[in-house]
């Protein structure tokens, strides 16, 4: 379909046969019958079905994983100053030494970033994992 005719049929712009008017009138529409089901309900809530609560297994097991990926972190780190505390970049030329020394610095501190990611993330799981296991919690999550 052309694009003028796209535009027409959206009422954009005006029909070439038709120019007297741009929008489609009420008569263009058709009407609602008694019978007909509308395509969506009426509340978002009966539409999507209810999801289940996190429970504190879930708050567990993604703190241990998350305190895992943080050990296995800090051991690349420590791997990295490692490497270059024994082979330190070292050029001739100043510029090149000075992106040298970036790409290290870039390169130890991503790892260590990665190393606090992991650990925070694993703290804040562990306790929401302790704040789980404490009576009314769930109650508590009811509440808006």
């Amino acid at each position: 379909m052309p694009l003028h005719r796209l535009r027409c049929h959206a009422g954009l712009t005006p029909h070439p046969a038709n120019s007297v008017s741009e929008k489609p009138t009420a008569d263009a529409i058709p009407a609602a019958t008694p019978d007909a089901k509308p395509d969506a309900p009426a509340t978002p809530d009966a539409a999507a079905p209810k999801r289940q609560r996190k429970g504190p297994i879930s708050f567990l097991s993604g703190s241990l994983t998350s305190f895992g990926f943080g050990w296995l972190a800090l051991q690349l780190a420590q791997r990295i100053v490692g490497y270059y505390a024994e082979h330190p970049p070292h050029y001739d030329v100043r510029f090149a030494q000075s992106i040298a020394v970036f790409m290290k610095t870039l390169i130890v501190g991503m790892s260590f970033l990665a190393t606090f990611t992991f650990a925070f993330v694993g703290l804040g799981l562990f306790f929401t994992f302790l704040r789980s296991l404490m009576p009314g919690w769930s109650e508590a999550e009811q509440t808006p």
